[in-house]
């Protein structure tokens, strides 16, 4: 850890824990591993959905169609 952020600091409400520096600056913030996993997980799937935002829709039943074509329902 840096000299500039030795201290942390924590919210007793939400549990967040935040990093700061020598003026009391939020410069960071600490996460629990399972909280980190679920937001790289949002993460990931905005940016599937962006992604994917031009393709077409496609109803529920020409899903179950193309589902059991490629053998996976």
């Amino acid at each position: 850890m840096s000299m500039l952020a030795k201290r942390s600091t924590k919210t007793a409400s939400l549990g967040e824990r935040y990093v700061t520096n020598r003026q009391g600056q939020r410069t960071g913030v600490v996460l629990s591993l399972k909280r980190y996993s679920r937001l790289m997980e949002d993460l990931h799937d905005l940016a599937v959905v962006a992604e994917r935002r031009n393709e077409k829709p496609i109803s529920a039943d020409g899903m179950k169609k193309r589902l059991h074509k490629r053998g996976l329902l």
